[in-house]
């Protein structure tokens, strides 16, 4: 007879075990994407594509995981299974720690995905795969050594993976240098590897506890259809996570923090759908879903309106979508046998999403219409009406239809007619117009949501209400558009009666990147941030003022408007990391600054500007120009310590560096005094307001931070009373090693909380 102690060493490992590898494999993938990113990411400029890129990698990566956790239960004995899986972590770990390898070389601006492909999978690519068999494999032991549904784990994964992406910009990077999270991050994952390894020969010892076989007894075969319907329902969300992430980076507000935001919603459908009893049933998930996808198809173009308003419209379709879609994945859920073939689905699933996104639409499309073409067709993961059509239903969708189709009508033959001229109730034509067309808008939308059931209606209903939508977008004035690896660029005008009409604009998202006017007596002056009259203007001018030839570089091209500034004998270098902006500013049927306009030499580097300017010779300019903030997707790696020094070296002795620090959602102008002061350069700070009379496309208000390498290099402005010296700050300036983005926003939003938020995050 078996005594106690035996049976104890025989019998299953405790829950908690489980538990603890499933949401330690989790943590450790989830803290691991940005800290790699920190590592690569910033030399290719911090756009969302790039973000895209990553996730589709890691998805790819997630997906070899779990089709070696598959493979692996071809395996019958555990044991073996232990002992192959314990030998692939511990080969895993020879890449550590984390780093990208020297002979990756520099990225490339014209084949940016490859670069960045290949250094992930060099740098993080066997360690997260290895990682990523960590979810279906414990579950899978669990299913044969407990013998209880194993599914309700998979929520303990994703828990440990949002509590991991919250708590890396949250905690992680304010408060440790790269350094010490890289071989921090190495340390944990040899524990978890050691963890996984006594689990599984835990596991392999075991019994079941009711007596059953070791080996699961086979299930029904899985067919063809049940793997595509897994497929297509893990997909969708996949593909609307990267879509909503864009479309919010690209045409909102490109907050860093906004990449976070969809994913930490898309883990937690995961949790909600894998738990035994959802905290929000299916059928709440439905009636929000139908009311939360019809509002924002009807809003999706309009980029001016509150920023509040869309993110609570763009997340909430997007994660009761998700949801809904994940909840019906569970419910069409194998056996437990089959268990490692339905995550391989789920997982292949997330790649052909995320991959459509990220390498097939940038090629097909203009535009990000991936998201709104995904938002449509989601719909159709709605369950089928068993109720025969009723006349009703059928009238409600007519009305929503001809609502729709009003819209189109009123932009087509009314609004020409429309003036500013008020005619009721202090309202003008031009407001009671809108007002007209948001009404039709608003009636396809209660439509679409009182025939919810009918899921080909609902799904036409969405498709028409976005055709409206976008007739109905305040984003009239953009002619043309292009995409490229490092965003969506626009050419647009507006009209400025203050310098002859017309005026042409470029702009990434909303940013105005620059803007030139058409009229001939105007269209060499230089516009918007770049204006006579603004903190950059005022620089330029003076140098030029003291200096019959001065040579001036730029970091960031735009519309190319600061080259307006460029005299005979001049000399002027762009440093443009998207080879799609040095195209349209050189080519003078779009914007004429730099073929035009300036008399002296104008010539570009194509590159992340840290790689070449380190290329141009100590120094050599009179004016450094960096001016790559003003866009919010923020190359932070340009305002560290080692930057820095690095400008301060091509600068000439009575030089000065010129940091356009601008930014709707971070505060960068006390990161950038820290850096700085931290390599040893003088600065001083003004804050241009644009005065109210003059149009915003004319001059903007910006904030600048002008450098030198000694008082009396910023002689010429400290008489000068729009400059001053900051007040000393005690923040840790960034580096190469540590940069605080949390910070900067939280400095932003200028919550209460703030100042000690940042105290903690320096010590």
């Amino acid at each position: 007879m078996t005594n106690s102690t035996d049976q104890t060493r025989s019998g299953p490992p405790p829950a908690a075990l489980f538990v603890a590898a499933t949401l330690g494999g989790a943590g450790l993938i989830f803290l691991v994407q940005p800290m790699v990113a920190k590592l690569a990411l910033p030399l290719l400029g911090g756009g969302p594509s790039i973000w895209n890129t990553s996730m589709a990698f890691f998805q790819i990566a997630l997906l070899a995981g779990y089709g070696y956790a598959h493979l692996l239960q071809k395996v019958q004995r555990l044991g073996v299974q232990a002992a192959i899986h314990g030998a692939a972590l511990i080969a895993a770990a020879f890449a550590l720690p984390l780093r990208i390898p020297a002979f990756v070389g520099e990225p490339s601006s014209d084949r940016p995905i490859l670069w960045l492909l290949a250094a992930l999978t060099l740098s993080v690519g066997a360690p997260f795969a290895a990682l990523s068999a960590t979810a279906p494999l414990v579950q899978a032991w669990y299913a044969r050594t407990v013998g209880r549904e194993p599914y309700s784990l998979y929520a303990a994964s994703n828990l440990g993976s949002l509590v991991a992406l919250l708590a890396y910009p949250l905690l992680i990077e304010p408060t440790l240098a790269l350094q010490a999270q890289r071989l921090g991050w190495s340390v944990l994952y040899v524990a978890f590897a050691l963890l996984m390894i006594a689990l599984g020969r835990r596991a392999a010892r075991a019994v079941v506890l009711n007596g059953v076989r070791a080996v699961p007894p086979p299930a029904a075969p899985v067919t063809w259809s049940q793997r595509l319907i897994w497929l297509g329902l893990a997909a969708a969300p996949s593909s609307l996570m990267l879509g909503v992430t864009t479309h919010l980076t690209t045409d909102v507000a490109s907050a860093p923090f906004l990449w976070v935001v969809p994913l930490a919603l898309y883990l937690i459908t995961f949790i909600v759908a894998f738990q035994a009893r959802p905290a929000i049933s299916s059928n709440v998930a439905l009636i929000v879903q139908a009311a939360a996808v019809a509002a924002c198809a009807a809003m999706l173009p309009y980029a001016t309106t509150n920023l509040l308003t869309q993110l609570i419209i763009h997340l909430a379709a997007f994660f009761f979508t998700a949801l809904v879609c994940h909840q019906h994945l569970v419910a069409r859920r194998p056996d437990a046998s089959q268990l490692t073939e339905f995550y391989f689905w789920m997982s292949l699933g997330g790649v052909v999403g995320g991959g459509f996104n990220a390498f097939i639409a940038p090629v097909i499309f203009d535009n990000v219409w991936e998201y709104p073409i995904g938002l449509v067709l989601a719909g159709l993961a709605r369950p089928r009406s068993r109720t025969s059509m009723t006349l009703r239903l059928g009238a409600i969708f007519a009305a929503g239809l001809i609502a729709c189709v009003s819209v189109q009508l009123l932009y087509a033959f009314v609004a020409p007619l429309m003036t500013a001229k008020v005619v009721f109730g202090g309202m003008t034509q031009i407001e009671l117009f809108n007002l007209g067309v948001r009404a039709c808008l608003g009636g396809g939308v209660v439509a679409a949501f009182l025939i919810r059931d009918r899921t080909v209606l609902f799904v036409l209903m969405v498709g028409a209400i976005s055709l409206a939508s976008h007739h109905a977008a305040d984003r009239v004035s953009t002619s043309q558009t292009w995409r490229s690896f490092f965003g969506v660029v626009r050419e647009g005008w507006v009209h400025v009666p203050d310098i002859g009409g017309p005026v042409k604009t470029l702009s990434h998202g909303t940013t105005l990147h620059g803007a030139q006017a058409y009229a001939t007596a105007w269209r060499c002056l230089p516009l918007t941030y770049y204006a006579p009259a603004t903190a950059i203007g005022q620089t330029i001018a003076a140098l030029q003022t003291e200096k019959t030839t001065v040579r001036i570089g730029a970091v960031g091209l735009g519309a190319g408007t600061v080259s307006a500034y460029v005299r005979p004998g001049d000399h002027m270098t762009f440093f443009e990391i998207d080879p799609l902006v040095v195209r349209l500013a050189s080519d003078p049927t779009h914007f004429s600054y730099t073929r035009d306009c300036a008399v002296g030499t104008v010539d570009y580097r194509v590159g992340d500007a840290r790689l070449t300017l380190q290329k141009e010779p100590p120094n050599t300019f009179d004016v450094l120009l960096i001016d790559a903030f003003s866009s919010d997707a923020i190359p932070a790696h340009l305002l560290t310590v080692e930057a820095m020094r690095m400008y301060l070296a091509r600068i000439k002795p009575d030089g000065v560096i010129v940091l356009h620090l601008s930014n709707r959602n971070l505060e960068l102008v006390t990161p950038a005094q820290a850096s700085a002061k931290g390599a040893g350069a003088v600065a001083l700070y003004q804050e241009y307001r644009r005065p109210d009379r003059v149009a915003d496309v004319v001059e903007s208000s910006e904030n600048v931070l002008v450098l030198g390498r000694s008082r009396a290099a910023m002689e010429r402005f400290l008489d000068d009373p729009r400059w001053t010296i900051l007040d000393q700050t005690d923040t840790r300036p960034w580096t190469d090693d540590y940069t605080n983005l949390a910070g900067a926003m939280i400095r932003r939003l200028d919550v209460p909380f703030a100042g000690s938020f940042m105290k903690a995050s320096q010590r």
